[in-house]
């Protein structure tokens, strides 16, 4: 799928894509943290519940023997504690050796007296555990950070137990000495409770990177599909302007329906608008015409001067109201959409006619070839009557020849007329496309002709430019406003 170019910051493709990637990014950052949070947080529960079971079974399986040793009756369960630098220990320290009391340990006066690491689990190997200075209460767990075996950091918790009764079921007198408490330890490295979390935040970036992408992916293509509406209404906007339909059509959603009916009554509106006016144009032509040509009858048969005055005078008007009424109607004509006149067959048909008027001078009228999807944007009529009035311009210039090309140049229409006539002067080129200037008064004419054109083609946006032609006379070059559907490029430029 070919995505359409991205536009500046008014594009609505942009705001949809930047609104959804920003959500997102967003929501995928606060998946992200959730996630990995409570990830941590269970195993982090997970890790000190596995130390609180191992500390209950080591409280559970502690005695001491007859001479007052501490002593596991059974073997904790888990095998890693025989397995030395495993990452999961167990010690017992003795808080009242060497003649300490209880209390002065409890009160943190007979630190020194404690004899730390007094059994301890295989996998210590020859380390002790140095546990930061503490007195639980019974029955209560206190959790550190202490350093391991290997440089490691250790997760810890700890208990006081005391025994104030015999301590071995041999026994039935209560020991000398006052009574026995044992600070019970288990350890286990922390790298059991980073590394899952690690594993687990890689596997979660990996899955939420995929949904991200695909998510991503979703977005371009529901942006594509919604706005895809969108570019079918600038096609047919575009068909309307160049002139291959006369209103919008197709099928489009129901949010786009009224703006595409109020769309094609404005069309309506404005395509009679331009009727109304054309009928009044031709109604005061005719209204003008018939008293100006009752006068110039009138004073036809005279040969005073006055008479003469009047009828030039009428002539004169005449001419003014033709160029003033055709400027009028195609003013109105340029704003209609969806007009479209194909070249070749105007240029034909107007070869012909020059032929015939012409017949009496040996004149070689030439239309090199050209491509038959050529098409001027505008109507029929205002085209014929630029190209033949450089067509008869060119008739009555040239000495023999005659040669008439056309060719599509981005977007432009481009028609060439050449002649093998005298030609115009480089500084007297401006001046004859004035209405009314004439280049030579000895050849018929009004020196409307050129003028008109530049005029006609100006509103349609075009240009008349006048050159030297290769065929030693005048070159004209009419650019005009292409149709859609014009392309490819015949014919000598």
């Amino acid at each position: 799928m070919q995505l359409p170019p991205l536009a500046g910051r008014g594009s609505l493709r942009i705001r949809l894509l930047a609104g959804t990637l920003f959500w997102i990014a967003t929501s995928i950052a606060v998946a992200a943290w959730g996630l990995s949070s409570l990830f941590r947080q269970h195993v982090a529960t997970q890790f000190h519940a596995e130390l609180k079971t191992h500390l209950d079974q080591l409280t559970a399986h502690l005695t001491v023997d007859a001479q007052g040793q501490p002593k596991l009756a059974l073997a904790l369960s888990d095998p890693r504690f025989s397995l030395p630098y495993s990452g999961l220990y167990w010690q017992i320290d003795d808080l009242a050796a060497a003649g300490g009391t209880e209390a002065a340990v409890a009160a943190g006066t007979a630190v020194a007296r404690v004899a730390t690491g007094r059994l301890r689990s295989r996998s210590l190997w020859d380390a002790v555990l140095a546990v930061p200075p503490d007195a639980p209460a019974d029955g209560e767990i206190h959790s550190h950070r202490v350093a391991g075996p290997a440089a490691t950091m250790l997760g810890m918790a700890e208990r006081v137990v005391r025994f104030n009764e015999p301590l071995d079921e041999q026994l039935d007198h209560r020991p000398d000495g006052p009574p026995r408490s044992f600070r019970l330890i288990v350890a286990a490295d922390e790298r059991l409770l980073v590394e899952p979390v690690a594993s687990f935040n890689g596997a979660l970036w990996l899955a939420l990177g995929v949904l991200g992408v695909g998510l991503l992916i979703a977005a371009l293509v529901q942006v594509l599909i919604g706005l895809a509406p969108l570019r079918k209404l600038r096609t047919a906007l575009g068909r309307v302007r160049n002139g291959a339909a006369q209103r919008l059509e197709g099928e489009f959603p129901a949010e786009i329906m009224p703006l595409v009916d109020e769309f094609n009554t404005v069309l309506a509106q404005n395509a009679e608008v331009v009727e109304r006016a054309r009928t009044q144009a031709g109604n005061l032509a005719h209204a003008l015409k018939t008293p100006l040509s009752v006068l110039a009858n009138a004073a036809a048969g005279n040969d005073e001067a006055l008479a003469r005055l009047v009828v030039g005078q009428v002539d004169t008007a005449k001419r003014q109201v033709d160029y003033h009424l055709a400027r009028a109607q195609v003013a109105a004509a340029v704003r209609v959409p969806g007009a479209r006149t194909p070249l070749q067959p105007v240029l034909e048909g107007l070869l012909r006619t020059m032929r015939r008027l012409h017949a009496a001078r040996p004149l070689e009228l030439v239309l090199h070839p050209l491509a038959e999807s050529l098409t001027f944007r505008g109507e029929q009529h205002d085209l014929q009557e630029m190209l033949g009035n450089l067509l008869d311009n060119a008739c009555k210039w040239a000495s023999s020849r005659v040669a008439v090309a056309a060719h599509l140049d981005r977007g432009r229409l481009m028609i060439c007329v050449d002649d093998d006539g005298q030609g115009i002067a480089a500084g007297d080129r401006d001046a004859v496309l004035r209405r009314g200037v004439r280049a030579d008064q000895q050849v018929p004419g009004t020196g409307l002709g050129l003028s008109i054109v530049d005029d006609l083609a100006q509103l349609y946006g075009g240009e008349l430019t006048l050159a030297a032609s290769p065929l030693g006379g005048l070159r004209v070059l009419l650019q005009l406003p292409a149709a859609g559907g014009a392309a490819g490029e015949l014919g000598p430029g």
